[in-house]
């Protein structure tokens, strides 16, 4: 968790972890976010590695998102799996993650990330409404510490 109190306080972080519970209430979809300072490669092959090792491929609809954060590196990335980059526009991870970097450059991270999970889940719950069957399949609190 180190990673995490390096970069945000437990009260952004708890607003962080509220904002994936809030976006997945009325969806199938998974939301992740992980969060280390440094890694060697570039955020989007690394948030590619990361997405695999959490095992976000392994929902029932492929319909998992992860917010990617590098602090130390600034660098950040959002990756969709199959199912949901199906359904999207294709801008519309960029589009999230415009509004994202607007905000991260005011220093405005936690507000940044925030509203970035809740666009993800609005889209989330128009293509892949909740079901009464439905379970979380991932953890909600925010990930940190893989090689």
């Amino acid at each position: 968790m180190s990673e995490i109190r390096a970069f945000f306080t437990e009260s952004q972080e708890q607003q962080i972890i509220e904002a994936i519970q809030r976006a997945e209430l009325h969806t199938s979809g998974e939301i992740r976010v992980h969060i280390e300072a440094h890694h060697d490669k570039d955020a989007y092959p690394r948030a590619i590695d990361v997405f695999a090792a959490l095992e976000m491929h392994k929902t029932a609809d492929q319909n998992g998102v992860l917010f990617y954060l590098a602090t130390e590196d600034h660098q950040f990335a959002i990756l969709g799996d199959k199912g949901i980059n199906a359904k999207v526009p294709a801008n519309f991870w960029e589009s999230i993650k415009d509004g994202m970097q607007t905000e991260f450059r005011k220093g405005n991270f936690t507000d940044g990330l925030v509203q970035g999970i809740l666009k993800s889940g609005k889209a989330l719950s128009e293509y892949f409404p909740y079901q009464d069957d439905d379970v979380n399949e991932l953890p909600n609190e925010i990930s940190t510490g893989l090689n």
